[in-house]
């Protein structure tokens, strides 16, 4: 079919660009050949001359740019089809992975493996090579595309292993030194994770000289913010400040979870500081992470597995946590006093407790007859500390405050997705189709152009995923059929695997990978690289791409 045109058949065109009542065009045919849209032609048939290998009735549904998760967690998990199935019912055809600072490279992906297990899976193939070879597992592999961050945590883990210290000034230019080969190799930007360890041990100097490379070759610097967020987050903006005002680098603040009052505010004041900022949001107000980061110390947490769990073992070590530093995370900005009714189990590595999926721990806890802070022990030595948990807030947004913050100008749709866990959160499953049936149909907070510039064309802008985001010609053939009446998310928190609905047809380069609500079993997904030459994988042999005029990739 390379030779041959697809053509989607009476569909009403709508991306980022289009402006007010797009959704009230006139339908039109539009072409798509050598993976790229070709035109646009208005009720009729395709010219003359042209071979159609492939139709796709469009009648009473929207054609929009194919949808880019900013801040994903697909990396090692991309390969199955149930994970790409589950992005493709949203419309989601490209994710940006390498979030939080944690990711497989650079290294040899032992440290991702291990510590990011609950969060990112295990990557099935990679051992090493760097962020080339990493993002060269995805070519031709699989049906959703991927784009990667220099996770900075994992810089800071191969240059200065656990240690809790600064970097010395040898250290920090070998991170420079693999910051800069990262994106060389293609990475959008660098990322960081100031929860998460390592990165909870960076100091904002260390992050402000890291961010040099990434402004140099035009990246953005991604932050998972130091502070918890919510009425925490002006720390972590101001870290943010520092970090672009000493760099010049653009910046994009991860999953800006806070009261709609404090987003605007903050953001209006990076930009009245001259701070090019962004950010991505998810259409819920619950979070989720690794379970033994809010509640155990960073200080632990760095060290080995196996010391970690010799020290849950330990009667006084034990003893030490429940009665000194327990009583502490009430003050984290995410928990709060009532933490064992606000943490739910998502995912559980030990299959002894298999039975506490879905449950908080306060529940879990009374069933197993102990104490939470006890059972929180328990079921992170029985797992290896590979446990995830869906994190309540302790104020709950309304829909019109979640449409608020996401209606922001510099807003993205990012879902934060983990598909690892047997009762994960909703919004690995639900995040685009929500922004759709949330904000568009149900609430009229923004027009369908609106929301594909939120889900789409800021993202490919931001992030320089070359010629996507729009429905055009010359674009790349990123394409997702919306039915307005249909798009919805079904996954809940009580059933989160549930499937979006509304979205049968996606396109990826021009390729069917999703028809009728079924994989095809197409993969033409690939990385997209920054910059530099790109290369492709097709029929099993890796082909070099001019690069584009702009010199970001095609």
């Amino acid at each position: 079919m390379s030779d041959l045109a697809l053509v989607i058949r009476d569909v009403v065109v709508v991306d980022g660009d289009s402006g007010p009542g797009a959704e009230q065009a006139e339908p039109v045919d539009v072409v798509v050949e050598g993976g790229r849209v070709a035109r646009l032609e208005y009720r009729g048939t395709t010219p003359g001359g042209t071979d159609v290998a492939h139709e796709i009735d469009g009648r009473g549904r929207l054609l929009m740019p194919g949808f880019i998760d900013a801040h994903a967690h697909a990396d090692g998990l991309l390969f199955d089809p149930d994970v790409q199935l589950a992005l493709l019912r949203q419309g989601v055809t490209t994710v940006i992975g390498g979030q939080d600072g944690v990711s497989y490279a650079p290294g040899d992906g032992a440290y991702a493996n291990e510590y990011f297990a609950a969060i990112n899976g295990r990557h099935p193939t990679y051992a090493g090579g760097g962020i080339r070879e990493l993002l060269a597992s995805y070519d031709g592999a699989t049906a959703v595309n991927q784009a990667l961050l220099v996770p900075a945590g994992t810089v800071r883990r191969e240059i200065c292993g656990r240690s809790t210290d600064a970097a010395s000034p040898a250290a920090l230019d070998a991170m420079l030194a693999l910051v800069a080969e990262g994106l060389a190799d293609g990475a959008v930007g660098l990322s960081t994770g100031l929860d998460y360890v390592p990165g909870a041990f960076a100091t904002t100097d260390e992050l402000a000289r890291l961010a040099e490379p990434v402004a140099a070759a035009g990246g953005v610097y991604v932050s998972h913010m130091r502070g918890g967020y919510e009425a925490g987050s002006q720390a972590g903006i101001d870290e943010i400040r520092a970090i672009a005002q000493h760099s010049g680098v653009a910046v994009h603040v991860s999953h800006f979870h806070a009261e709609p009052h404090l987003v605007h505010g903050l953001m209006a004041g990076l930009a009245a500081s001259g701070v090019d900022a962004s950010f991505d949001a998810y259409p819920y107000t619950r979070g989720c992470s690794i379970l033994a980061m809010p509640v155990l110390p960073a200080s632990i947490t760095v060290r080995p597995t196996a010391e970690v769990l010799a020290l849950l073992a330990d009667p006084d070590e034990r003893a030490r946590l429940l009665d000194e530093w327990f009583p502490t995370i009430v003050d984290y900005p995410s928990l709060g006093p009532d933490w064992p009714e606000q943490l739910t189990l998502a995912h559980i590595a030990g299959p002894e407790f298999a039975w506490a999926h879905g449950l908080t721990i306060g529940a879990a806890a009374a069933r197993a007859g102990t104490t939470p802070a006890e059972f929180t022990l328990d079921v992170l030595a029985a797992s290896r500390l590979e446990v995830n948990v869906v994190m309540a807030v302790p104020y709950a947004r309304s829909d019109a405050d979640l449409a608020s913050i996401l209606a922001h100008p510099r807003a993205m749709g990012g879902s934060d997705g983990i598909f690892v866990g047997a009762h994960p959160h909703p919004r690995a499953r639900g995040s685009f189709a929500r922004y759709l049936r949330s904000l568009v149909v149900d609430q009229g907070a923004m027009s369908w152009a609106d929301a594909a510039a939120l889900v789409s064309t800021r993202a490919a802008d931001r992030f320089g995923l070359g010629d996507r985001g729009r429905v055009r010609p010359g674009a790349v053939a990123d394409l997702v059929l919306v039915d307005p009446a249909r798009v919805a998310d079904r996954a809940t928190y009580d059933a989160p695997l549930a499937l979006a609905e509304g979205i049968d047809d996606v396109l990826v380069a021009g390729v069917p990978v999703l028809a009728d609500g079924r994989l095809t079993g197409a993969t033409p997904g690939r990385s997209i690289r920054r910059s530099g030459t790109d290369r492709v994988v097709a029929d099993g042999l890796e082909t070099a791409l001019r690069p584009s005029s702009t010199g970001r990739k095609a």
